[in-house]
């Protein structure tokens, strides 16, 4: 989630569209200002903001320090406060889409989607394979008796046990039941024996993160109490749907303690390693689902965005990161951690396997949850990426440039690629306000986070938590109402900004990340660590996705001089999923030749 994370102009060339003149148009740079503490002064910093005396002071420096009272606390603003980043449906002239009607069965959506796709190219099976299994690749190979869900699940099982001896520790996982897997599998396979597969994802292994209901797992939130006072009663509707498809749930993936931090890093379940390099973090909240599509070990795997925490660790990861429009999927299922900034995403190994689960667990909306009914479904064609033509990038070169050199210099690369390719255009924008909309968000996951909690505690005490999360849980408990109510006052303002941009731009586009994953440093095992300084790095390009509902991907472009994975990110316009995936294809079909496997890889339809 990160650090604490008037109208003005938007430009375009030749062009200025005046929008009031309360904003402040200077680009403010992300203003942190907190050392990096793990260890023994994490646990001192926890003392003094949990001591009542100290508490009040501690928290009037940081907010003041950290810009927090001048740009929201004591800000002047105008704009009624917006609470629930809702869109009504609208009717997007998608280039190449496929309208599908919502009463369909999850498998019969999967259905419609494989027509979608290009054809599926045969498979490698020896040493000349070079990139992760697809969902058709497992699919093909289980209806050719390649091989089968049974071995491919006993494999899995292996390869888990194989990440986590004392050389690699990668701890993918928070928990896991061979005798379930074993069984769905077993099923699964039966079903291919007698011609009867469910869908393409019948015996395709998936990943949950433990943030989600998934029978017969418990939920912990990646706490060691939470489930608890919390048990797991039932599927949530995202597992249900994937479930009918036929797709083989494998467990629940680690995470960063209550997605209070961005690292991944977890003093009771261990840190999951990045698989490019095992001394750097994964990032973020959902490390484990990144880690586990990166390592070979599932193609899909869902996990929870609230602040970058599905974009980030798929950036980091070298993998397809994609969180839809607010209310698209149902929450049902999900631990209420927050309400108006969180969606269930989805990490894949390519857009074409981002996009098939979409269609699984999108657009089953329980009536109580959203005021508004999502709109018909449209399915991007991605048989073809010549039709994606016309295409606008907003590109606001201040913030797209506040990343590592490397970082916006493989960017910059990957936007001259896709203007020589395809013939996009880049529209120059201004986007005021960037940090004020930074520290809104924050104050607005840090109020939820802490209100939804606070039943919860009651039955349990903050001992339970980490160091890192102890601290975390004390700064979002500091929030005022108002704050809180003036922060939903810059939501409406920042929506404005962003529609203004999107009547001159189908996308915006930014780096994922302002750095590449950095390094586990060993006093924060135990402890966990508060590192603001990368911790905004990591999620300055991540907020509008969250605080305004919008929709956005994050794709592999290529890698830093460590062999660091470096993503490119589109935010849409809501409920233009369609558009996302299509450009996102576009873009990994001119950046696949690049791709490399990590250095912890492993290969489940190999042969025997």
């Amino acid at each position: 989630m990160g650090i604490f994370g008037g109208r003005g102009k938007v430009y375009a060339p030749k062009e200025e569209v005046n929008l009031g003149p309360q904003s402040n148009e200077k680009y403010i740079r992300p203003n942190v200002k907190a050392p990096r503490i793990a260890g023994l002064l994490i646990k001192i910093a926890a003392w003094l903001l949990e001591s009542w005396i100290i508490r009040p002071v501690a928290f009037y420096i940081l907010k003041r320090d950290n810009l927090i009272h001048e740009l929201i606390s004591f800000a002047e603003q105008t704009e009624s406060p917006w609470f629930l980043p809702l869109h009504p449906p609208k009717d997007h002239q998608e280039q190449e889409t496929k309208s599908i009607q919502p009463d369909l069965t999850p498998p019969q959506r999967v259905e419609q989607a494989i027509d979608c796709l290009p054809q599926c190219p045969e498979m490698v099976s020896d040493s000349t394979f070079t990139f992760r299994w697809t969902i058709r690749d497992y699919s093909r190979a289980y209806l050719s008796g390649e091989t089968t869900p049974t071995m491919v699940a006993e494999r899995l099982l292996a390869a888990v046990r194989q990440s986590l001896e004392p050389n690699l520790q990668m701890e993918f996982l928070i928990n896991q039941n061979k005798e379930d897997i074993l069984k769905q599998a077993t099923e699964s396979t039966l079903r291919y024996e007698i011609g009867q597969p469910i869908s393409v994802l019948d015996g395709v292994p998936i990943a949950v993160k433990d943030e989600i209901d998934c029978l017969p797992y418990p939920t912990t939130g990646g706490t060691t109490w939470l489930h608890k006072v919390r048990p797991c009663k039932r599927d949530a509707c995202c597992v249900q749907h994937l479930r009918s498809c036929g797709a083989i749930l494998v467990g629940k993936t680690n995470m960063h303690e209550l997605g209070t931090g961005i690292s991944g890093i977890n003093p009771h379940y261990g840190v999951t390693k990045n698989p490019y390099n095992i001394k750097k973090i994964c990032g973020g909240s959902s490390s484990g689902s990144a880690a586990v599509v990166a390592a070979g070990l599932c193609p899909v795997a869902l996990g929870v965005d609230g602040g970058g925490s599905v974009r980030v660790p798929a950036a980091l990861c070298g993998v397809v990161g994609f969180k839809p429009t607010f209310g698209c999927i149902s929450h049902t299922g999900v631990l209420p951690l927050n309400w108006t900034v969180g969606s269930i995403g989805i990490l894949a190994g390519t857009v074409e396997d981002a996009f098939i689960a979409h269609t699984v667990i999108s657009d089953h909306i329980v009536p109580h949850e959203s005021a508004y009914s999502p709109p018909r479904v449209e399915f991007p064609r991605l048989k073809s990426t010549s039709s994606i033509s016309n295409i606008k990038l907003a590109k606001y070169s201040e913030w797209f440039n506040d990343s590592n050199d490397e970082i916006r210099s493989c960017c910059d690369q990957a936007l001259t690629r896709l203007s020589t390719h395809y013939g996009w255009k880049t529209v120059e924008v201004t986007l005021p306000d960037i940090e004020a909309m930074r520290l809104a968000h924050y104050i607005t996951i840090a109020s939820e986070c802490s209100t939804s909690l606070g039943p919860l505690l009651v039955k349990s005490n903050t001992k339970q938590f980490g160091w890192d999360t102890r601290v975390a849980m004390s700064i979002y408990g500091a929030f005022s109402s108002k704050e809180y109510l003036d922060a939903q006052r810059l939501r409406s303002r920042h929506m404005y900004f962003h529609k203004e941009i999107f009547r001159k731009a189908d996308v915006i586009v930014t780096p994922t990340t302002g750095v590449t994953a950095y390094s586990i440093q060993n006093d924060a095992l135990k402890t966990g660590e508060l590192d603001y300084i990368n911790g905004a790095a990591l999620v300055q390009y991540m907020i509008a996705g969250n605080f305004l509902g919008l929709p956005a991907i994050t794709i592999p472009i290529g890698y830093d001089k460590q062999g660091l994975p470096i993503g490119l990110q589109f935010i849409g316009q809501p409920w233009a999923e369609a558009t996302l995936l299509h450009l996102a294809f576009a873009t990994q079909t001119i950046c696949m030749s690049s791709y490399r496997n990590p250095e912890v890889f492993f290969d489940l339809l190999k042969k025997e």
